[in-house]
């Protein structure tokens, strides 16, 4: 279209486009795309000042027109070049780079100078943005734009070998593999075969176009890449094998090397000659040989020795191709020989035979296409999966490795032959071998032309492959592991399915990744993954590691689906402990507790946080980890209240209550104060007693150890409740309940709780089997279980209740006292010193009539004594183990022994008690209280040896070592108006009286002299 015809304003909308059309075709070419991206953001940039010209309503002006067409044309030019290069043969555009980077330059400074005049013409119109204006067409009009060095080096070698007319198969190779890196094509025959047929196209449109030179050059370079073994086309490299096998033929079996004619052997180096060139004289000599030979000042023949005036030397193509078929010939000789040693199955000569193939691939890549043509590459297939050597196995996974490398069609001959199955087996052998098979399973996946796609899906069919990957990932030998991660890593960027797998096998990180910043389709489908595997604590230990958490509590602000599942998985993750501190310090106590107390939300959605919440509160942790994200405690009392208010509804699923119970109880018990909360402001006892008649066992559970809690504050409510039909029978249901260590300790522990003072309940517990419960808790309990059983049993052994003791003990209760001295915990032990201490408390008459029996006479008591009848201590053998309790200096039980051993010394048969414990070694343990008891504790001490030492003897005995803390005791400055003071100057003044020679005065600790009377 002629724009002289068409309006201004026509003009600049057509600009505009074009400009907008340029910009975004740039960006797709390929090559050199730095440079054309360059372009494209500077083309960009001038979209806004032409947009701005439309908007101010350019006047019609001849200048401005001028300046418009300029830019037209410009722009027109870059849109030429951008389609010019978009879609060329790879190949060359980079043998054009220089050419290419130099048209770019041209037409990024033509378009500078054209945006230049245009806003010199519109000064006025463009005034609001003339900066940005002068900055862009700045920076167009002295744009520099050079070729990488790695393209000119690339140049540089190629002229200079077509120049020094090096036509030979290595420099072929090396050059074609320079060139198939710098412009990412993978030197597989196959691709290599597409790109030099899109470059003979490229060499036809010259032709068209009468480009004599530019014809020529390219015509030199195709015919030296095409002498490179990845560009020779298959059928002829098939060909020429068996074109080279009829030849040798003629040599016997056992021939494996032709000698080299004396042709071939350079003069001065005797060795078989690469790059042969010849001399004016007609000798042939290696190139860099001759080289060297002149730069030493040589003048001569190398071989005759005649002096040489003309020094100049030409490629002997000739000669090269002769040698060539020489090596083609003893390739064919090895390739044969090594055919017949593996066929042999001798371990000596397969490993001798693996090691020429590889020789063989190192010193040309024609003989990889050789080798499985000549049928090895199948033979050494079933061998692997055959031999049990173990070098062997090594030696053939690695020449599997240098006869696949960069091979396609060897790629593909191993993986459809199944080469796969006897490279896994390999995967699980020993690190020798295992590192071997991850190196050759690496370079079968590595193709840089996307290739490996299908290889990778092969691959994902064997389910072991990902298993031994893993198990290799995390072994003792790094590269293997480094490897291993790598492949891995490819099979799960393939297939989401592999990623499964691989979680499957405990290695999280891609699906972590992929729940972090995948689509939410694929975030769903990982975490639903998740929440179907089986974990222990250590797995979800690593998952919280790795970062799971944070895209998890994500997630739960998303829709339905999203939240069900993430919640779901954060149950899974709190049931580690070190996941519940990684929840917590994301904040995420605090979104689960906005949920579950959330209104119009799904039921299942409210219920799974009332899971986590238990979670949180279960293994003791409580209140710990109920924190903001700054680590600050939440308020907790509105917590407890909701919690209960589940409660309110008996009809509501278990799976909504349930949970909501359990946080409930794992919180009030880790706070006392959230406890009386529960009960004194949220009625905690009458929600939580109708659970006890609940259908699931759990609540009921969860019920009574929450009633053991609130019992504390508010026993009435619970005693009332218990005084209904069949409620106390439930009772001692969860009493008997043998395999629910806490619901006894629970059950015990409420009945503790209740006022002593109802002998009804007392009375309905025993007729119900509820004390033959208790005490089957101290046989075979928990330890918290018997502590509360102990406690709950004062109310079975009270002295005024003879009756009840007897059954008492009948039921065996005496032994597992005695037993508890011994064995249990300091509660434990204090509170079964207390209880043995009930029994003591026997009426005088009840004593006298069993004396009057016949028997042995007890020596404590005087009478005729037995743990059934009378309750006797020593009878039961108690005192030995309450007086260990003193010897082990604690306060708590040291306090019951005292108390109890004081019932062995009544007043009417004290001697008869003092004697007692003097035979059983209980008397210095309770002086040695004195030494270090506290003053409540002392001051039993005390009243324990007032009794005692009321005769001569005993003062005798104990005198010596009981004066000095007594005396200590006397002269201390002692608060409670000096009880203790006075306790123990009535010790000594009973010590005084009953000694032999005794005096009324003593010296006291400051050395004064005490009258003990006026004391």
């Amino acid at each position: 279209m002629a724009l002289e015809l068409l309006p201004i304003g026509a003009i600049l909308s057509v600009l505009t486009n074009q400009v907008v059309k340029t910009a975004n075709s740039a960006r797709d070419v390929l090559f050199e795309k730095e440079t054309f991206k360059v372009l494209s953001k500077h083309l960009s940039d001038i979209e806004p000042v032409l947009k701005e010209l439309q908007l101010q309503k350019l006047n019609e002006s001849l200048i401005a027109r001028q300046a418009l067409e300029f830019l037209e044309a410009d722009v027109r030019k870059a849109n030429n070049l951008v389609e010019k290069y978009k879609n060329r043969a790879r190949f060359y555009l980079l043998l054009r780079c220089r050419h290419i980077v130099k048209e770019v330059q041209d037409v990024t400074r033509d378009i500078g100078s054209s945006l230049a005049a245009l806003s010199l013409a519109n000064i006025e119109i463009l005034s609001g943005m003339s900066d940005q204006v002068k900055r862009i067409q700045n920076e167009m009009q002295h744009v520099e734009f050079e070729a990488s060095q790695g393209q000119l080096q690339i140049l540089e070698t190629l002229n200079q070998g077509l120049k020094d007319q090096k036509l030979d198969e290595v420099f072929a190779n090396d050059m074609l593999k320079q060139i198939a890196r710098a412009v990412g094509v993978s030197v597989e025959p196959l691709k290599i075969s597409k790109e030099l047929e899109s470059f003979r196209r490229e060499k036809e449109e010259a032709e068209n176009r009468k480009e004599r030179a530019e014809v020529l050059f390219l015509e030199q370079v195709i015919e030296l890449l095409s002498r490179a073994d990845a560009a020779r086309d298959y059928e002829e490299v098939r060909k020429q094998y068996f074109q080279r096998l009829q030849v040798i033929e003629r040599y016997g079996p056992t021939e494996e090397y032709i000698q080299p004619f004396r042709a071939f052997i350079c003069c001065i180096t005797e060795a078989v000659m690469v790059d042969p060139v010849s001399l004016c004289t007609g000798t042939a000599c290696e190139r860099a040989a001759l080289e060297a030979w002149f730069d030493r000042g040589e003048k001569t023949d190398p071989e005759t020795g005649e002096l040489l005036e003309d020094f100049s030397y030409r490629s002997n193509r000739q000669l090269r191709q002769s040698i060539q078929e020489w090596k083609e010939l003893n390739y064919c000789l090895k390739i044969r020989s090594c055919k017949a040693k593996m066929l042999s199955h001798v371990d000596s000569s397969m490993g001798e035979a693996l090691g020429h193939m590889q020789e063989l691939v190192q010193e040309t890549s024609i003989n990889r296409d050789w080798i499985s043509i000549g049928g090895l590459t199948e033979i050494i297939f079933s061998i692997l999966e055959d031999s049990v050597n173990r070098d062997v196995k090594r030696k053939i996974l690695s020449t599997l490795k240098d006869i696949v490398e960069g091979h396609a069609r060897n790629k593909d001959m191993l993986v459809e032959n199944k080469g796969f199955d006897g490279i896994i087996l390999c995967l699980e052998a020993d690190p020798c071998i295992s590192k071997a098979a991850v190196e050759l399973l690496y370079e079968i996946l590595r193709d840089m032309s996307g290739q490996n796609v299908y290889y990778l899906r092969k691959l994902s069919q064997h389910h072991n492959a990902i298993i031994s990957l893993v198990a290799i990932s995390r072994g003792p030998v790094r590269e293997s592991a480094e490897r291993a991660e790598e492949i891995l890593m490819m099979l799960c960027d393939e297939d989401d399915d592999n990623i499964v797998q691989a979680a499957k096998a405990e290695w999280y990180r891609p699906l972590i990744d992929r729940i972090i910043q995948g689509p939410i389709s694929s975030r769903l489908f990982m975490v639903r993954t998740l929440v179907n595997l089986e974990m222990d604590e250590q797995k979800l230990k690593i998952l919280g590691t790795e970062g799971l958490v944070p895209p998890l509590l994500e997630m739960v602000s998303g829709n339905i689906e999203s939240k069900e599942l993430s919640l779901s998985m954060l149950v899974k993750l709190s049931g580690c402990h070190d996941n519940k501190r990684l929840i917590a310090s994301a904040g995420g106590v605090a979104l689960i507790l906005e949920l579950v107390f959330s209104s119009h939300l799904r039921r299942i959605i409210i219920a799974t946080c009332s899971e986590i919440l238990d979670k949180f509160s279960s293994d003791g942790d409580g209140t710990k980890f109920f924190v903001d994200d700054n680590g600050n405690q939440l308020e907790l009392e509105s917590v407890v209240k909701n919690l209960l208010a589940f409660q309110l509804n008996p009809n509501s699923p278990h799976i909504f209550r349930k949970p909501a119970l359990r946080a409930l109880l794992g919180i009030c018990l880790s706070d006392a104060g959230l406890v009386k909360t529960a009960v004194l402001t949220a009625s905690g006892v009458s929600l939580v007693l109708p659970l006890l008649d609940d259908s699931d066992l759990e609540i009921r559970e969860a019920a009574i150890n929450l009633l053991f809690l609130f019992s504390q504050h508010e026993p009435q409510g619970v005693l009332e409740y218990l005084f209904l039909p069949r409620r106390l029978e439930a009772l001692v249901g969860l009493l008997e309940n043998n395999e629910k260590g806490d619901v006894q300790m629970a059950a015990a522990g409420l009945l503790a709780n209740l006022p002593k003072s109802e002998v009804l309940l007392t009375k309905k517990l025993i007729e119900l089997d509820g004390l033959k419960a208790i005490i089957n808790i101290l046989s075979s309990g928990t330890i918290e279980a018997k502590e509360n059983a102990l406690s709950a049993l004062f109310r079975f052994t009270d002295p005024t209740n003879l009756e009840s003791q007897r059954i008492v003990v009948e039921l065996g209760a005496y032994p597992l006292l005695v037993n508890l001295l011994k064995v249990g915990s300091v509660t434990a032990k204090a509170r079964a010193a207390a209880l043995s201490r009930t029994f003591c408390y026997l009426q005088k008459d009840r004593l006298l009539g069993f004396c009057r029996a016949r028997g042995p006479i007890c020596p404590a008591h005087g009478g005729i004594c037995s743990v059934t009848t009378t309750f006797c201590l020593l009878e039961a053998k108690a005192l030995p183990e309450l007086v260990g309790l003193l010897e082990g200096e604690v306060h708590a039980t040291a306090y019951e022994a005292i108390q109890t051993l004081s019932t062995m010394v009544r007043e009417d048969l004290f001697q008869r008690g003092a004697n007692v414990l003097h035979e059983n070694d209980a008397i210095r343990p309770v002086l040695e209280v004195l030494n270090w008891g506290s003053e409540s504790l002392k001051e039993e001490a005390l009243g324990l040896l007032e009794k005692v030492l009321m005769s001569r003897e005993m003062v005798e005995c104990y005198g010596p070592i009981a004066r000095l803390p007594l005396v200590r005791l006397t002269g201390r400055s002692i608060h409670e108006e000096g009880r203790l003071q006075r306790k123990a100057s009535r010790v000594l003044l009973l010590m005084e009286r009953y000694s032999r020679s005794s005096s009324s005065l003593i010296t006291g600790l400051n050395g004064n002299m005490v009258d003990i009377a006026s004391l």
